[in-house]
This record gives structure tokens, sequence and C-alpha cells, in this order.
């Protein structure tokens, strides 16, 4: 069904959760790249619907299980081609590249809100599951925020791994590329890579090493977001004052709520 609306896919297998699967397409401009996720989601929705299921793009619909992410695979081109990719330089990497990988990671807390924007999205973004929970990038390992899938020609991109499919893809890429544009304006030094298996590194280790953590819920994100006056200028005055206001009242709902976790945990208990 994508196919026959133009989509050209280039990978497509299970992944590791039952029922859970990992569909890659070819890239494309930005708005283009954002109505199309949204086609794939309703195509998705619809084809599974036909069979008597339901397709859901909830980030951690299952306890104990691999989560669902979004992961966004960014580039910049100009009139030459990929400016991320540097024959000369030993990752393959260009200067541009680097300064928007240290943006990317220097705005990383506040644009979590927007690209992580609902209670569920941080039931994914804990240790255990693949998810990333820590700000640091690596050329090798999958356990960062960002890795470098590819580092040759048109292929050189930048994987952000938090992202998850219950964010609008226009805010989303409306920050990350202010993110990312704003470490190459405001010449942003790149930290060192860690190629490291960072799940298994103490508090200690990372803070030595300059790792910090993403916001462990929504409230902690959209606090983040308050406090970050590029990515609020991204999202513009209305839409900023808007989701933030959205995003308190769901949060000061969801904490009046009594839970089964709660009523299983404390009520013999007490």
């Amino acid at each position: 069904e994508l196919e026959e609306l133009g989509f050209e896919i280039e990978a497509s297998h299970h992944e590791v959760a039952p029922g859970q699967h990992e569909i890659d397409w070819k890239y494309s401009r930005a708005l283009e790249a954002c109505d199309n996720i949204q086609t794939f989601k309703l195509i998705v929705k619809t084809v599974a619907r036909k069979h008597g299921l339901h397709a859901t793009f909830m980030p951690k619909p299952v306890f104990g299980v691999n989560g669902s992410g979004m992961h966004c695979n960014m580039s910049l081109f100009n009139e030459e081609g990929n400016t991320f990719y540097d024959a000369g330089s030993e990752s393959g990497l260009s200067e541009t590249a680097y300064k928007f990988i240290a943006g990317l990671l220097h705005h990383a807390k506040a644009y979590t809100a927007i690209c992580n924007p609902i209670i569920n999205s941080y039931k994914r973004l804990v240790p255990g599951y693949e998810a990333p929970v820590y700000i640091a990038w690596s050329t090798q390992n999958r356990s960062p925020l960002i890795r470098i899938p590819a580092s040759r020609g048109l292929s050189t991109r930048v994987e952000l791994r938090s992202v998850d499919p219950s964010t609008n893809p226009y805010l989303a890429l409306a920050t990350l590329l202010a993110a990312g544009l704003d470490g190459i304006a405001s010449d942003i030094e790149v930290p060192a890579p860690i190629d490291r298996n960072i799940y298994i590194m103490d508090a200690e280790d990372r803070e030595a090493n300059g790792i910090y953590d993403l916001p462990k819920n929504l409230a902690e994100a959209v606090e983040e977001l308050k406090n970050n006056p590029l990515i609020l200028d991204a999202l513009g005055d209305h839409i900023s004052r808007s989701f933030i206001e959205a995003k308190e009242i769901e949060i000061a709902t969801y904490i009046s709520q009594v839970t089964d976790w709660e009523i299983n945990q404390y009520l013999r208990a007490y």
C-alpha cells in the first residue's frame, strides 16, 4: 500500500517486541518527510483495521518489552551535496556535522518535551530497553542519544534515537533543525564521542565523561522547554504557549489518577 502511494521502502523487518515492526523509507525534504510520516501512520492503521487488528503508535503500550521509537535521521544538503560528509576526515564527518550534533546535544532537554510529548513517552525512556536515556553521541554503539549510522557520501547522516511516534512530526523537525542549526551558527563545540556502553557506567563515571540524563518525565521536560528561548522561538509564540498549557493540564490530570499499580502495591499494605 505504501509503495503504491509512492513510498520508496528501504528496509522492513520485525523488531524486538511482539507485534513490533520497523519500516524505513527514503529521505526527503523536511516538510515532505513530515507529510510522509502522517500518511504512513494512516496507512498502517487502515491496513491493520482491514485485518481486524489495531496498530498503535503508543510509545510504551506493553510493560516489560521494548517500546516503539521513531528514530529521526537528518542531514543538510547544499548545491554541492551532503554537507555532513567530509571524505578527508577519519570519521567521514564534516565540521558542519559535528556542530549540528553539538547543537542537538546542547538543546536535548528542551526539545524532549516536543519529541516525547505524552506521559507514556517516559515509560519508554528508561534503561534496559534500548531506548536512549543519556545525552551523548557515538559512531559505534546504540546506547547514546545520537549515533552515526552511515558516513559515506550522500548517506552520511545523524540519527536521533529519542523521538517517539506520539510526536507531531512538524513540531519535532522544526525544533530539531533549530537545535542543530544553532550548533552551527553558534559554533558549539561537540563533546567527545562515547564509544562505551553507557548503560553499564555508574553515575560517577557518567558525570566524569560529561554525560547527562534526558528528562525523566513530562513535567521535567516541559520545565526545560520553558527555559529554552531557541526552541520556544522555533515553535512560535502561539504554538509554544498552547502546547505548554495543554501539557500542564495533562500532567495535572495524570498526577491525580490512582493507577492499578498503586492499588496492587499499597491497598493491602496500608
